[in-house]
């Protein structure tokens, strides 16, 4: 069984579920501040990359998406 993160970059993944779910209710799945004021890509992962348990729960939403 592969793994599904392998060769998957956190852009690649904030990029997708902002197209699948919009800003909005990215919100209101994983409520930061990055998704609630004035988001953007460059902001969201600038914050992700600092804050391991936010990237822990945007990373588990993406799997959840896989599947």
């Amino acid at each position: 069984m592969s793994d599904p993160m392998h060769g998957v970059t956190l852009e690649m993944i904030v990029t997708q579920l902002v197209e699948k779910y919009g800003f909005e209710a990215l919100a209101t799945e994983i409520p930061v501040r990055c998704f609630q004021f004035e988001p953007s890509i460059k902001s969201s992962l600038t914050f992700l990359r600092r804050t391991p348990w936010a990237r822990a729960k945007v990373e588990a939403l993406y799997l959840k998406t896989l599947l």
